[in-house]
């Protein structure tokens, strides 16, 4: 089982992960389009237990286009999110992939809200497609 380390560009909040993680995912929604600033989210869900946060975060609380509300966890100095809580999922952390700053991260197993995915976006056929 790996360890991994998530942090945010200036490095003073990580969250440490330990295991696999129960979900990888991307997801396509409005909300996580909006709050990326890119045309998709991608993020793993680890259980609560395996996940460690060092440093000081700011919180925003934010309602996705399911209707459930996520908190998420960012640097107040550069601004970075390293981790979130899903209020429809308790006692699980997801953590941005990109957080992590590793491309030999393993690949997503699902795609969710492909009705808003972008024309241009090709994707593998091996992950799960959810509209």
């Amino acid at each position: 089982m790996p360890d991994r380390i998530a942090t945010c560009s200036c490095g003073r909040l990580s969250a440490r992960v330990r295991g696999e993680p129960v979900r990888n995912s991307i997801c396509h929604c409005l909300a996580c389009q909006q709050r990326t600033g890119s045309v998709f989210a991608a993020q793993v869900r680890f259980p609560a237990e395996a996940v460690t946060i060092h440093g000081q975060s700011k919180e925003h609380v934010r309602t996705g286009d399911s209707g459930s509300t996520a908190r998420f966890h960012f640097c107040p100095e550069c601004g970075s999110t390293v981790f979130y809580q899903l209020d429809a999922a308790p006692g699980f952390i997801v953590v941005p992939i990109g957080a992590f700053a590793d491309p030999g991260f393993p690949a997503p197993h699902v795609s969710v809200y492909e009705e808003r995915k972008h024309s241009w976006l090709l994707l593998s056929d091996d992950i799960e497609h959810i509209d």
